[in-house]
Formats: C-alpha cells, sequence, structure tokens
C-alpha cells in the first residue's frame, strides 16, 4: 500500500494540472486579462484564511488550554504519545462543545494542538482515551491536517472561477454569453471532481491515523471500541446540535453526522451488548464479508471519513 504522503503528493500534483489547464484555457478563450490577478488575490484570502484558522477553531469549538496541573491524566498521555512519535509537545485544550469526540488542528507536527471534549472524556475508559489521542498525534506527525488545507483551496479556487465566468456580466461583454457560460461549466465540473478528491484525501489520512494510533502502542480493539463509542454517544444527540459542528467534522476522528445511521451497522460488532467492543468482537468482524449497499458507497464517497464499520474491519485486521 503507497504512504500516506505519497498519495498527497500524488493528490496535489493533479490538482495542480487541472489548474494549469483551466487558467491557461479560460485565459486563451476568453482573453480575460485579469484572471490571474483573481485568483492571485483568491491565493492571498485563502492564505490569510490559513494564518486565522486556529483562531478561528478555537472560537468555533469554544477551546480552553490547560497545563498539567489543571489536567494531568490529560497531559500526560498527550506527552507521552507525542515523545513516542518523535514530535513537539503539541498544546493540549478542552473543548465545551457537546459532542464527543477529539481533533488536532494547527500547522503540522511542530506548532499544532490536540483537543478533546469534556463528553469524550467522560465516555472513553482510559485505554480507548489513549488510542483517540494517539489518533490525532499521528494527524499531527503525519502533517496531513496541513495538507488537505491546501488542497481544499484548490476546489475553493474552481468554484469562484465558475461562479464568475457563468454568472458575471464583464466577461460576457468580451466574447459570447453561451462561450463564457460552457467555460464555467466546465470548470463547475472540475470542481465537483477535485473536491471529491480532496474527500478521498481526508478518507485515506484516517487510516492512516488509526495505524499510527497502533504504531504508537495502542490495541486495536481499543481505538474500535473508542470509534463505536463516539458514534453511539453522538447519536444520542438530537440533530440540532451537531449542526453546530458541521462545518468542522472533517477535524474530529468520526463524523458526528453519520451517527445515526452507523449505530445501526455497528450495533451488530457488539456481540454482547457490552456498549464496547473486545478483541474476540474485532477477531469475528475479521473473518466477516462487509458489502456496503449502493447507497452507503455513495455516502461514503462524499464523506470526509471513510465507512465506519469499513473502518474497524481495517483495524481487525492489525495485530
Amino acid at each position: 500500500m503507497f504512504g500516506l504522503h505519497f498519495r498527497l503528493y500524488f493528490l496535489l500534483a493533479i490538482f495542480g494540472f487541472i489548474v494549469f489547464i483551466i487558467i491557461s484555457i479560460i485565459g486563451t478563450y476568453l482573453n480575460i486579462g485579469n484572471l490571474y490577478f483573481y485568483i492571485g488575490f483568491s491565493l492571498l484570502i485563502i492564505f490569510i484564511q490559513y494564518l486565522a484558522g486556529p483562531k478561528i477553531v478555537e472560537i468555533a469549538m469554544r477551546i480552553k488550554y490547560i497545563t498539567r496541573e489543571e489536567n494531568p491524566q490529560l497531559y500526560d498521555m498527550v506527552k507521552e504519545l507525542s515523545e513516542n512519535a518523535k514530535i513537539k509537545m503539541p498544546k493540549v485544550a478542552i473543548s465545551e462543545i457537546n459532542i464527543p469526540n477529539a481533533f488536532a488542528f494547527g500547522y503540522g507536527k511542530n506548532n499544532g494542538s490536540v483537543c478533546v471534549t469534556i463528553p469524550l472524556m467522560r465516555l472513553l475508559n482510559k485505554e480507548e482515551l489513549k488510542a483517540v489521542l494517539g489518533h490525532e498525534i499521528s494527524h499531527l506527525k503525519n502533517n496531513d491536517v496541513l495538507f488537505i488545507m491546501i488542497l481544499s483551496v484548490i476546489p475553493m479556487i474552481l468554484y469562484a472561477i465558475s461562479r464568475s465566468l457563468m454568472w458575471g456580466g464583464s466577461y460576457g461583454r468580451r466574447r459570447s454569453a453561451g462561450n463564457v457560460a460552457i467555460v464555467g461549466l466546465i470548470t463547475m465540473i472540475l470542481y465537483f471532481i477535485t473536491n471529491l478528491l480532496v474527500l478521498y484525501g481526508s478518507r485515506i489520512r484516517e487510516y492512516f491515523a488509526d495505524l499510527g494510533s497502533i504504531k504508537l502502542g495502542s490495541k486495536p480493539e481499543a481505538l474500535a471500541s473508542a470509534l463505536y463509542k463516539l458514534v453511539y454517544g453522538a447519536a444520542s444527540i438530537p440533530k440540532e446540535e451537531l449542526k453546530s459542528a458541521e462545518g468542522f467534522k472533517a477535524f474530529f476522528a468520526s463524523d458526528p453526522s453519520l451517527a445515526y445511521k452507523e449505530i445501526r451497522e455497528l450495533s451488530q460488532i457488539d456481540l454482547d451488548g457490552s456498549g464496547h467492543i473486545d478483541r474476540n468482537e474485532l477477531d469475528y468482524l475479521k473473518n466477516q464479508n462487509i458489502k456496503l449497499k449502493f447507497s452507503d458507497r455513495l455516502l461514503e464517497l462524499l464523506s470526509t471519513h471513510p465507512n465506519m464499520l469499513k473502518r474497524i474491519k481495517s483495524l481487525s485486521k492489525i495485530s
């Protein structure tokens, strides 16, 4: 299996080629002299958004950074895991949102933060919490938070260009409105394709972060059980409350918006109805064939996270 960075670099190369082609076509065919300025201005806005990103997350997710004195167990777990991962100790934070989950954010392994929500700490035991923290530390070690942010810029630019071409009157005066609309439509299609590739990149990084957690010493069944509990916990929260974190779900260890559907699938793994997944139940899943319905495959294609049943099945194959 190809490494995470190889796949992400490959996606970045594909995106760069697509952007080069579409800019060349638009610039040549429509003779738009200020298109490059427009793209440069868009990149400047994205760069400013990138710089302000962590602060936006802090405010939106109601984050409070903590010291060791405030929560020794959580702080020491993050410190131990970051030392094992050989990265700089990230900031440790607690979010006050009422969704059991965890996430990493920042600029990578040398300047990152790991955050857990209060409901998560109440829901998981020590081994499960450590497994989730290992997952988030692995995101920072892999620098995939930064990669996904860079990749996400390209669909945003393509979307902005397509809107300008299809509804911008100034371009229509240079060429016929029909020709402008056609090129705008092509750009919109490329936006859709590149957005799907970003979602694909987001999903594969979850698999690598799961594997990274195991490499840092977590047991596969502990991470599987933690993911199961995250889904179960999110499924018990009113949908209206889940919408408050909709824009940040790509950061989470699991997608809370899919919890209602996923809890039905995952209940078949919890053979004894204990509310967690043990090694025997994970071994049982290892020998089962998983067949997703077309609707499930389509939903996964449009999601930031892998199908949870497939994801836990992948954990069952790790010794």
